[in-house]
């Protein structure tokens, strides 16, 4: 990290303080209320959470603000988890004994429809004196000061990368103590990014086609974090292009699969395009599953989701599938992972205008 840099806008940060403490005083004031409301969610609270109050839990992130409709989202993830099983590993994530390294992948692993972005803020207003609040801009902001390795996508966020990038986050607390600010904690560092460290040249940079760092994957663990990341995401493009988008969906009989967009067109029936992840694993079970869903006719479109490897092996073993070679779509993961933050940037945007009133 460059140190030299960070101090810069520390100074910048403190001399715009100065000029309108009026403004600092509030933002503190509105850190120690979210807080406050989230540390009232001990283990025990969490535990005896209605749907009602998870909802209301869920809908203060701002992480929410990229959905219009927070009510159908929250149903969503109920829907996809369980109740009780979402805050059982809420409570653990939350106020669990084990490391931060295994809570955090263990909630990434057993809960789907949350992503990073709700996790670490969760993590952050419930313990801001040890978790870091992790999105784009927190990248934006690390990768300006030139700090190395940073996960591009959520993907690549595993529990020991958060634990290392909340370190780093608490080297900048401590830089903020040291240049005047007293009582620095990573939520502070939050509001220190989004004033000093989102840089217009920065920023613009951040969509220019690099080396990404592909997924490690070794183990099972792994193997499934990547799939259901990259599941989830494709879910949630769907919802966002206004389709019906269902995780996890039986389209025909002995098939199914990972992820489907469905569109009803008047009163002449409905089209299903059906997405299928695969990061390891039997190729040939991939071609027989989507072989099965084109058995349904409402099935107008099936895709192949790999990298950029996986994919060119998937195309060689279809080569001579005759029901299937002429209509299997292809789609990079890491080109799923830029549309969907290209589109969350969108709706984010667009929902902080506030056109459309919650639950109309």
């Amino acid at each position: 990290m460059d140190k030299e840099l960070l101090r810069k806008h520390i100074r910048d940060y403190i001399s715009s303080i100065k000029k309108d403490f009026k403004s600092y005083e509030e933002d503190r004031e509105e850190r120690k209320q979210l807080i406050s409301y989230y540390q009232e969610f001990t283990k025990e609270r969490i535990l005896t959470m209605s749907s009602d109050k998870l909802y209301e839990y869920l809908s203060k992130l701002w992480a929410m603000l990229i959905w219009g409709n927070k009510h159908y989202i929250v149903d969503k993830i109920i829907e996809d988890n369980g109740l009780d099983n979402i805050k059982e590993n809420l409570a653990n994530l939350v106020w669990g004994h084990e490391d931060i390294e295994k809570r955090w992948d263990n909630f990434r692993t057993e809960i789907n429809g949350m992503g990073p972005a709700m996790i670490s803020e969760i993590l952050c207003k419930s313990h801001p004196d040890k978790y870091m609040l992790w999105n784009r801009r927190a990248y934006v902001a690390l990768n300006y000061l030139n700090v190395d390795n940073l996960p591009r996508y959520d993907y690549q966020l595993t529990g020991k990368v958060y634990k290392h990038l909340c370190d780093i986050n608490k080297e900048i607390a401590v830089e903020l103590e040291n240049q005047g600010l007293k009582d620095v904690d990573l939520l502070i560092v939050d509001y220190f990014i989004w004033a000093q460290l989102q840089v217009e040249d920065n920023l613009s940079k951040i969509y220019l086609k690099k080396t990404e760092k592909k997924p490690d994957i070794k183990t099972p663990e792994q193997d499934k974090f990547v799939h259901d990341d990259i599941r989830d995401k494709l879910r949630d493009i769907g919802q966002w292009l206004g389709l019906t988008a269902k995780i996890e969906q039986k389209v025909s009989e002995g098939s199914k699969v990972d992820t489907i967009w469905e569109s009803t067109i008047g009163n002449m029936g409905r089209v299903i395009y059906v997405f299928e992840v695969q990061t390891k694993g039997s190729i040939d079970s991939l071609i027989l599953n989507l072989l099965k869903s084109l058995i349904n006719p409402a099935v107008q479109g099936v895709v192949a989701v790999s990298d950029a490897n996986q994919i060119e092996k998937i195309k060689k073993h279809v080569r001579d599938v005759k029901d299937l070679k002429d209509k299997l779509k292809f789609w990079d993961y890491e080109e799923i992972s830029k549309v969907h933050e290209s589109l969350e940037f969108v709706n984010a945007s667009i929902n902080n205008l506030g056109l459309v009133p919650e639950g109309f």
